[in-house]
């Protein structure tokens, strides 16, 4: 690891050894003593467990956690965190299942998938949001090439965006015709990229398949047009490029990778598909929230730090970012790949740069905020396409939602802030009134609404998946 950047000019070794001490002396000590810990941090109490190890996928949106690190928000709180890379998203769940991690940078659908026993059984809850936004389809410099001539022109020659999957159809008409599959990459089956390319495939209707688990099919590519495959996200390009698949959707920087390799052209941000969609999550097992209440809430205060950082002076803070995430410890990407979605701007085909200023969000928007309408609709995506494979009522949503998403720890933590002075009220919804379902949203590409009161009828809304009482 880098060194730590904090306000202290102390050695990180004499800064451990001092925090330790504070921390026994605060759990010792009465209101009245002339401690430095404000009454909410007495509250919550010191932390049960100090040294802590959190994993993480090679991503840009793993970033509230790097800079909860190198920024001493962890220490702030006397915790000393080791932050480690993963091989891929399985193995960071298993980590965390097993205890070998405390916690992790997740997928929005791993805590909600593993606790409804898709895939690893798991009581997995998330109490942080990480961020919103931040993902890509890419295709191949050759389908790209077949889908140009088809999308309409703004009066500069440029593609007019978004660019929808309506345009990709004709060119998988083909493939079909000619008895080749098209297949494309995702890096989970209960990724928000699978969700997200599926989703965007069927508006434009392309048919993304089924999962059958009682059927022992967990492909997901029954009656599928476009055969979708699991490749870990920094495999993407190179997985491109040798012709293995023809196109990804993936977060960055894998897909300005692409552009800078020459080797394939970004055609749609995630945040086409689904304004301010919500992305991924910091997870942690049921169990080691329950041993571990006053770590987990000192590790979420820490982290909200982190995520407003990361957003404060209209993302004047993300060039230092960036540096940071291009670490070989962390992303270990260059520092101009990183900096063209990261700083507010999105390169599409090679020259074709757009200003993106919501590409990554991470406070902005109440991003940080565990939602349970976010919670409800990955469990509609789950049910659309095969993964719950029986119809479910609207309350076995909201009931799934309340079971992993734990708004109430978020609250904890972020009064906490509040009360010390760290971080105003106005930087967080009123917890007073807050319900834990966004308004309805519109800003899909297809014009549909969704709202989470109301999983059941959402499905309805859709041609392509499942819904009321259909089974594969």
């Amino acid at each position: 690891m880098s060194s730590r950047k904090t306000v202290s000019t102390a050695p990180v070794g004499a800064r451990r050894t001092l925090l330790k001490r504070a921390m026994t002396l605060a759990s010792a000590l009465s209101l009245s003593s002339l401690m430095t810990f404000s009454l909410a941090q007495a509250e919550i109490g010191p932390p049960e467990k100090e040294d802590l190890k959190f994993g993480f996928i090679k991503l840009t949106d793993m970033a509230p956690l790097a800079i909860a690190y190198e920024k001493g928000y962890f220490e702030d709180e006397g915790l000393f965190v080791q932050i480690e890379a993963q091989a891929n998203w399985k193995v960071l769940l298993d980590r965390v299942i097993d205890g070998q991690l405390d916690g992790a940078h997740m997928l929005a659908g791993q805590p909600l998938g593993a606790t409804i026993g898709f895939g690893t059984q798991a009581h997995i809850i998330t109490a942080f949001s990480m961020d919103l936004n931040g993902n890509g389809i890419t295709v191949s410099n050759d389908i790209w090439e077949r889908m140009k001539p088809l999308i309409p022109k703004d009066a500069d020659g440029r593609p007019v965006h978004p660019i929808k999957a309506d345009y990709l159809k004709p060119v998988i008409d083909e493939f079909k015709a000619e008895g080749k599959p098209f297949k494309m990459g995702m890096v989970f089956p209960v990724s928000t990229h699978n969700y997200e390319l599926r989703y965007w495939l069927a508006a434009g209707g392309i048919h993304p398949g089924y999962y059958a688990p009682h059927k022992g099919d967990i492909s997901g590519q029954l009656n599928a047009d476009a055969l979708l495959s699991v490749t870990p996200p920094p495999q993407m390009p190179a997985t491109l490029e040798a012709g293995t698949i023809h196109g990804y959707c993936v977060g960055e920087p894998w897909n300005q990778q692409a552009v800078f390799k020459g080797i394939g052209v970004p055609i749609i941000t995630d945040y086409e598909i689904w304004k301010d969609n919500p992305e991924k999550v910091f997870g942690v097992s049921k169990a080691w929230a329950d041993a571990n209440p006053n770590t987990h809430l000192r590790v979420v205060k820490a982290m909200i730090r982190a995520a407003k950082w990361l957003d404060d002076n209209d993302n004047g803070n993300r060039p230092e970012a960036v540096e940071i995430l291009s670490r070989p410890e962390y992303v270990g990407a260059d520092y101009d790949v990183i900096a063209n979605s990261m700083t507010g701007t999105f390169e599409y085909e090679k020259g074709d740069k757009r200003d993106v200023p919501d590409f990554n969000v991470f406070f902005r928007h109440n991003a940080t905020y565990p939602y349970y309408s976010d919670a409800i609709w990955y469990l509609t995506q789950m049910r659309r396409w095969g993964q719950i494979e029986e119809a479910k009522p609207d309350s076995w949503f909201m009931d799934i939602a309340k079971k992993v998403y734990r708004p109430d720890i978020y609250a904890q933590a972020a009064q906490s802030l509040i009360e010390e002075g760290t971080m105003p009220a106005s930087d967080f919804p009123d917890f007073g009134t807050e319900d834990g379902y966004r308004a309805p949203q519109t800003h899909f590409i297809d014009g549909i609404t969704y709202d989470g009161h109301a999983p059941n009828e959402y499905l309805k809304k859709f041609g392509i998946g499942l819904k009321g009482d259909d089974k594969i």
